[in-house]
């Protein structure tokens, strides 16, 4: 067998006859490209000429361009030229950026950044021949319990006074405030429209530059609409514990914003009184709740404890008794007749968290609770300290449930958002011990970090129909009825731009609300 030197010998050889022996370009057979390459690689071989000796292709070797290739750069460079004098690349940008949608600037002020102050250059003291100085530790702080910690960061317990942040130290309320917390709901039966219809008045709900606010500071955890009907007020609650009140179209404040800090944490669900329609009652993680009383120009302290609480709704018409749900799995029963700021009873439900709890519109004694994976719906009259029994339960969630809300008139029915991008409606008007699903909803419900949860709620005027917010591009809020059906989305790539994660409907005007991280409310009406 040949060796694989003397095979790479006899291929030299062949190239230098190559080289010497002209070639006609007709009797050349087609290779493939790594055929083509070889005897290159093989002719400037480190064995027949080093690299510094590799022959170098002159300017005059190079092909020259032809006239059309010629003529073409010329005009290239004539455009290119006439484009710059006119400034036209410049006015583009200028274009890409007026046509950038912006957030609105209406509401509250956005603060300052304070100027940083400029600090000397550090040096070495061993580059500059100086001993460093003896440091002694601090001493070591005490251990201070969890619940210390937590209490040290509330508020000091007992009323607070009504003051506006965003206003001028001992100015008082706007009178019109006053007047609209007066009305309360309207007196007219709620008649419920058919599909057609409600599509209907949905197609004519718009959006607009000036029904866009910045009522809050930060992300916005809960909102919700004043029953009145002459004009729109609304009410949102953000993560760091202030409430903020726009009302539309007005003047007071900031674009009709007045802004308090009832609150250090999360206001974690805020619920006019449908008895009282001067009382806003918030909720927040700190563990208060507190009730705005406008006629007293304070913040009542309801109720106030050690654990952070998560969700609250009221279990009588008059709204004097409370269902509270902390963060241990617990719930607690608060009647505001009792003098004090306790509670009467705490049961134990969920060994995880509690994370919301809704009350049968009709039979007030029954309250859903929305645990790890499950819907419990429990019966107030027969609860326990511990291992209360459910009434009926809703099975069928892989993985953490956001929210579940009794229908709004009857309550037959239970819709539920959870984590594994499912909306579902359970059947709840015979209360068995197991309720059955009727429809279950893809919707994509992964927020990531910034955004709160998504939460699907009802629509109190309508007894079928929910509101949810959504993830997709362009940004929208979509309506859906209970079989499933997509009534609309709202949509408006002008003044809806980023997620509407908390949402609300008006309880009898045509108007929905929807909140953002930044602290903005957005408003669609007719």
């Amino acid at each position: 067998m040949l060796t694989r030197r003397v095979k790479r010998k006899a291929a030299v050889t062949t190239v230098q006859k190559m080289e010497r022996t002209p070639v006609n370009l007709e009797d050349v057979v087609r290779r493939t490209s790594r055929q083509a390459l070889t005897p290159k690689r093989l002719q400037y071989s480190p064995e027949n000429i080093s690299t510094a000796e590799k022959p170098k292709r002159k300017k005059s070797e190079l092909k020259e361009l032809s006239e059309y290739e010629l003529e073409r750069q010329e005009n290239i460079r004539r455009n290119q030229a006439f484009l710059s004098s006119i400034n036209l690349f410049q006015a583009s940008e200028d274009v890409k950026e007026l046509t950038r949608p912006k957030a609105s600037q209406r509401g509250l002020m956005r603060s300052q950044p304070a100027a940083k102050e400029v600090l000397p250059v550090r040096k070495s003291l061993r580059l500059q021949n100086i001993e460093a100085d003896l440091l002694t530790l601090p001493p070591e702080p005490r251990d201070t319990p969890v619940n210390e910690q937590s209490v040290s960061l509330k508020k000091s317990s007992g009323p607070l006074p009504m003051h506006p942040v965003n206003m001028e130290e001992g100015s008082t309320l706007p009178s019109q405030l006053f007047e609209l917390f007066s009305e309360g709901p309207s007196e007219e039966s709620k008649v419920q429209l058919d599909l057609k219809k409600y599509t209907s008045v949905l197609r004519n709900m718009t959006l607009t530059e000036d029904r866009v606010a910045k009522v809050v500071k930060d992300r916005i955890f809960s909102a919700a609409f004043h029953p009145c009907t002459s004009s729109l007020l609304m009410a949102a609650g953000d993560k760091w514990g202030k409430v903020g009140l726009w009302k539309l179209g007005s003047d007071w404040g900031d674009d009709g914003v007045l802004l308090f800090e009832p609150h250090t944490r999360p206001v974690g669900s805020l619920l006019f009184s449908k008895a009282h329609a001067s009382h806003l009652l918030s909720l927040s993680y700190d563990g208060s709740l507190r009730c705005m009383d406008l006629q007293k120009a304070v913040f009542d302290d309801v109720y106030d404890t050690e654990d952070g609480l998560k969700t609250f709704d009221f279990m009588s018409h008059d709204c004097s008794t409370l269902v509270v749900g902390n963060w241990y799995g617990e719930v607690a029963i608060v009647d505001r007749r009792t003098p004090g700021n306790s509670h009467e009873s705490v049961h134990s439900l969920d060994p995880k968290v509690v994370r919301c709890v809704s009350v049968h519109p009709v039979q007030k004694q029954y309250f859903a609770v929305a645990e790890s994976r499950v819907v419990s719906i429990y019966d107030s009259r027969c609860l326990k300290k511990t291992n209360s029994k459910a009434v009926s339960q809703l099975h069928g969630h892989s993985l953490s449930i956001s929210s579940a809300y009794f229908s709004p008139h009857t309550g037959n029915r239970i819709l539920t958002s959870c984590m594994d991008n499912c909306i579902r409606i359970y059947d709840t008007s015979a209360l068995t011990t197991e309720s059955p699903l009727l429809k279950s909803i893809r919707h994509d419900m992964k927020t990531g970090r910034w955004p709160s949860k998504l939460s699907a709620v009802w629509d109190p005027k309508q007894e079928d129909c929910f509101v949810v917010g959504s993830m997709s591009r362009p940004r929208r809020v979509e309506v859906f009825h209970e079989s499933g059906q997509p009534l609309h989305s709202f949509m408006d790539c002008e003044n809806l731009t980023t997620v509407l994660s908390i949402t609300a409907f008006h309880p009898t005007r045509n108007a929905l609300l929807g909140g953002n991280a930044s602290g903005r409310l957005h408003v669609l009406s007719d």
